[in-house]
């Protein structure tokens, strides 16, 4: 679902009110901008709050679009209705954690009354604090993660991963010609059984390696090198995925890092590059922050 107004800025998304995103110049402090501004927060739970300032009309809703794919129609938007706070009058919306976005981008609109045009919402204070240390908290099935992040072009959007099981990439060490991953299930189970697989993108060729597992079954580590990265005797301009099949016969997950505030980390985290036999190995975060290994 990523565009590239969103292969995004270095700077990861903190929770406090000064970064970067949200002290930029431009049109999002523009005092001609008509576009509304929200402020939210989201808790352990993943309930999102959003607030806005007092509205002219009775009975505005926030409107969250899912973004469609290039060519593709608009799916049905998720509506919420913006109810008035006693104290100043500001409106305030929540985005309880059921039911489970679709994975995706979510755009996030104010429609100040029925039947009227619906107005792109700009970034207030992000309060993101309880996702920093998300991965250390156990997510049940299904993985439901959502992230409200600043566009590149200044709009308020959330984005949404929903999985049945994850596998979250917990630390990326490049070194003595190979890489270590270390991980963490959630939603699932390792098994004596358990394989890590390294799929070819765009074939069927795959690379079979034995995960270490951890005592509880859950966290894995474990380490590729040349020999693992190469196919048919090339190795020049591939990209492998990373995998892990918890059983014998279950799917195979995908290893990522979704359980933190950073939205988009595929030029946040950048990592060294291992040369050996004449090829560079280097891992990387997708635009769906998947984890992958590119070979040049």
């Amino acid at each position: 679902m990523s565009t590239p107004e969103d292969e995004m800025t270095s700077t990861p998304e903190r929770a406090a009110a000064g970064t970067p995103e949200d002290t930029a110049t431009g049109p999002r402090n523009d005092t001609r901008d008509t576009h509304p501004r929200a402020h939210c927060a989201i808790d352990t739970d993943g309930r999102i709050t959003f607030r806005l300032p007092p509205t002219a009309t009775p009975h505005p809703r926030l409107l969250l679009r899912l973004r469609p794919r290039k060519g593709r129609p608009e799916t049905t938007p998720h509506v919420l209705d913006l109810e008035p706070d006693r104290a100043d009058g500001h409106r305030h919306a929540v985005l309880e954690p059921l039911p489970v976005l679709d994975e995706g981008r979510w755009d996030v609109y104010l429609l100040p009354e029925p039947g009227a045009e619906r107005l792109r919402v700009r970034p207030g204070l992000r309060d993101l604090r309880t996702l920093v240390d998300a991965h250390l908290r156990e997510h049940p099935s299904p993985v439901a993660v959502r992230i409200p992040y600043a566009t590149k072009d200044g709009f308020l959007a959330l984005r949404a991963w929903r999985r049945t099981a994850h596998a979250e990439a917990r630390a990326v060490f490049v070194e003595d010609r190979a890489l270590t991953v270390t991980a963490r299930l959630h939603g699932a189970e390792l098994d004596q059984d358990a394989t890590v697989r390294l799929r070819l993108r765009g074939t069927d060729t795959v690379r079979t390696l034995r995960p270490r597992a951890d005592d509880d079954g859950r966290g894995f580590s474990f380490t590729a090198g040349p020999g693992d990265l190469t196919a048919d005797g090339g190795g020049a301009d591939r990209i492998w995925d990373v995998f892990v099949r918890p059983t014998a016969g279950s799917q195979p997950i995908r290893v990522a890092r979704l359980l933190d505030d950073v939205a988009d980390r595929k030029h946040v985290h950048v990592y060294p590059v291992i040369e050996a036999d004449g090829s560079t190995f280097r891992p990387y975060y997708t635009v769906d922050n998947d984890l992958a290994i590119e070979v040049t």
